[in-house]
């Protein structure tokens, strides 16, 4: 039995019909971000934001039925989508609070990555959709141990920081806190806080004494530099920041520098009535402790014995009223 033999006639069919369907893709037309919002999208955005901000993770399915329900019925709704898409990286980020973690749990990041695809498609120009969206990326290369994949989400990511390395300086350097102290990624991703602050402080913060006392008066709800404060968004931001940043330091061997970076969060207004206040007083005195605790790879429990980027309050340290 002889193996099938192409004549120069059928392998110009093929081709043409290879480049007929790229052709017909190319030429579709693009999506168009809807202009106005359904009622059934604002109805689910106030039950996405009271859910999140009241730190009601076991009411996170309950918000993503009603986010989905109405993206269906407006599926260029771009703030939808990505609401969406944030509420399936709470569920993965936090998942430490789980009794078990099942491994379907990774769905929750393949979801996540492919509304903030749709967010991305809809808002190029929107740079927190884009840091999301390469975060997830990322996320699903560890998963199936993608390199190509990985490859592309770190490049994302950092066109995501070119856009707006206020906000997404963090996100890239929370992502690679996971990864070990001593790997490049985890080194780059601690330079990133750091240029961070240098930005939000409009200044070069002191290395050796990283006091931001005297960068407070530049506080503003404005512009690209509002991202280094407290919002409505984010009503703990500021001291999620540097709860994040000195556990990156703890991680990397130097916890009595993270001890200064840890207590800057005092400085916050709004400190007192921050419900992770005794986690961070809790790694001031536990800094030298933890040094070992953090390099521990995989998720745990609570307090102190998991860096931020790995606990129950993953997320909410910074969003939870």
């Amino acid at each position: 039995m002889t193996g099938t033999r192409w004549t120069p006639c059928a392998a110009l069919a093929l081709l043409m019909l290879g480049g007929c369907a790229f052709m017909a893709e190319q030429t579709a037309p693009a999506k168009q971000a809807s202009t106005q919002r359904t009622e059934a999208a604002r109805q689910a955005d106030a039950l996405f934001w009271k859910t999140f901000h009241g730190g009601d993770y076991d009411g996170a399915s309950k918000a993503l039925e009603a986010l989905k329900a109405a993206y269906l019925q407006s599926p260029t709704d771009a703030e939808s989508a990505a609401h969406i898409g944030f509420l399936h990286v709470w569920r993965l980020a936090e998942r430490a609070r789980l009794a078990a973690t099942a491994p379907s749990i990774t769905d929750d990041a393949v979801l996540a990555r492919r509304y903030f695809d749709e967010a991305v498609a809809l808002n190029p120009g929107e740079p927190r959709y884009r840091g999301f969206q390469a975060s997830m990326m990322l996320a699903e290369a560890s998963i199936h141990q993608d390199e190509k994949l990985r490859r592309r989400g770190y490049y994302a990511m950092l066109d995501a920081v070119d856009a707006w390395p206020e906000f997404n300086l963090f996100t890239a350097g929370y992502v690679f806190s996971g990864q070990p102290a001593d790997s490049p990624r985890f080194k780059e991703g601690l330079v990133m806080q750091w240029r961070t602050l240098d930005l939000c402080s409009e200044s070069t913060v002191d290395r050796r004494n990283p006091d931001f006392a005297a960068y407070m008066k530049l506080q503003t709800t404005l512009g690209p530099k509002r991202v280094c404060w407290n919002s409505w968004i984010a009503p703990h931001n500021f001291e999620g920041f540097f709860l994040n940043m000195g556990d990156m330091l703890v991680k990397s061997g130097d916890w009595a520098m993270a001890q200064k970076i840890y207590a800057n969060a005092r400085l916050s207004s709004t400190y007192a009535s921050w419900k992770f206040r005794p986690v961070l007083e809790s790694r001031i005195e536990r800094a030298q402790a933890n040094v070992a605790a953090f390099n521990v790879p995989g998720p745990g429990a609570a307090g102190d014995a998991v860096m931020m980027g790995q606990a129950r309050f993953a997320c909410m340290a910074c969003h939870q009223d």
